[in-house]
């Protein structure tokens, strides 16, 4: 994954080879890899120890270039189907992606990396489309025929399995056409574009839960034991890969490059007392999502597939609930601003990209 030319386009064959064996894709930790190279592809201090500042805990990110959450779909139905552990990549995104909706860690020579080329067509014209999802059943879809050798349906179940394998495909290309098919360059744009993902999220998984509903109804219990015993051969796959420990989802502490930046905002937008009205309405909007999103994790309280895609739902509304509180503050205080003050709130991300790569450099070489 890097950039090439002057433009800095995308590669996106490091990407390709990866839908070629799709079946890697479905592993957290291949979705986890792909994600962190495309993120730090565009990113100008990617070479950097420890990777960018909005990383996640497990070493993925919830934002790569102008996408909001990559692999989506593989997410939400990883956790539905095979519990907190395997799912745990979907309890990872929270109010450090808002946070970094805002303070945008690309500048516009890194986010322009991801548009595709002027006059590209075909494969070329989506360089993020690998990563927004995939609707053909052979990718997007459940594991259908897993399930299937689990739980050997009978024609009545089997009717149900077709049910829940055609919503499957239907929530994909929901979740992929909320693909962004231009690069914001606002902190407002930023949080719009995510709140589209988070919304057609939702609707995929509207989709989906009246037929996972249905058919997991219908199974006896010794047909929810063995797709239990699936579910836990998932996890041990997940254990024997693991070589480090990783923080867990939904910690509600944080780095402190992941503070509210006061100071920076304070020094380069230089507010006047009325638009310091706005930031602090901003900041506290912004607190508040924290606290929402910090109290509605519940990663270990579901014990059924069924239950587990509601508690998914349940948590993407509350972080879409998140994204309009700041949304709306940030708008509010926006439209206080000069082009001016604009620009400089805009260019925070990047600086403070700069400054933690700065201290970095520093610990590694010392103080010349």
């Amino acid at each position: 994954m890097n950039f090439a030319g002057g433009g800095r386009a995308l590669n996106a064959r490091a990407l390709a080879r990866s839908y070629r064996h799709t079946a890697a894709l479905h592993r957290p930790a291949m979705r986890t890899s792909v994600t962190a190279g495309a993120a730090l592809a565009g990113w100008q201090y990617g070479r950097s120890r420890g990777g960018g500042w909005w990383r996640h805990g497990n070493g993925g990110y919830g934002w790569v270039g102008p996408l909001f959450w990559p692999f989506a779909y593989f997410d939400i139905y990883d956790y539905a189907l095979w519990g907190p552990r395997v799912g745990a990549p979907f309890w990872y995104y929270g109010y450090d992606d808002i946070y970094a909706g805002l303070f945008g860690p690309y500048d516009y020579q890194g986010l322009a990396g991801y548009l595709p080329p002027r006059g590209a067509s075909g494969a070329g014209q989506d360089r993020l489309a690998l990563l927004c999802g995939e609707d053909s059943r052979e990718i997007a879809g459940l594991p259908i025929d897993l399930i299937a050798q689990a739980i050997e349906p009978t024609e009545v179940q089997r009717a149900a399995l077709d049910d829940l394998a055609n919503a499957s495909v239907i929530s994909a290309q929901k979740i992929k056409a909320a693909c962004p098919a231009t690069v914001a360059l606002t902190a407002s744009g930023r949080l719009a574009s995510m709140q589209q993902r988070i919304e057609a999220m939702i609707a995929g998984v509207a989709t989906v839960q009246p037929a996972l509903d249905k058919l997991y109804g219908l199974l006896n219990d010794e047909q929810k034991a063995r797709l239990n015993a699936v579910a836990e051969e998932q996890e041990r796959k997940i254990e024997r890969r693991r070589n480090r420990s990783i923080a867990r989802p939904c910690d509600v502490t944080q780095s402190s490059s992941l503070q509210w930046p006061a100071e920076e905002i304070e020094a380069r937008v230089h507010p006047t007392d009325a638009q310091r009205t706005g930031l602090t309405a901003l900041q506290k909007a912004s607190a508040k999502a924290a606290d929402l999103l910090a109290t509605s994790c519940r990663i270990d309280e579901v014990a059924t597939p069924p239950a587990r895609l509601t508690a998914v739902g349940k948590r993407l509304g509350v972080m879409l609930d998140s994204v309009k509180l700041v949304r709306t503050a940030l708008d509010d205080f926006y439209a206080m601003l000069s082009d001016e003050q604009k620009a400089q709130f805009e260019a925070i991300g990047p600086r403070r990209t700069s400054v933690t790569d700065r201290a970095d450099m520093m610990q590694r070489y010392g103080r010349r």
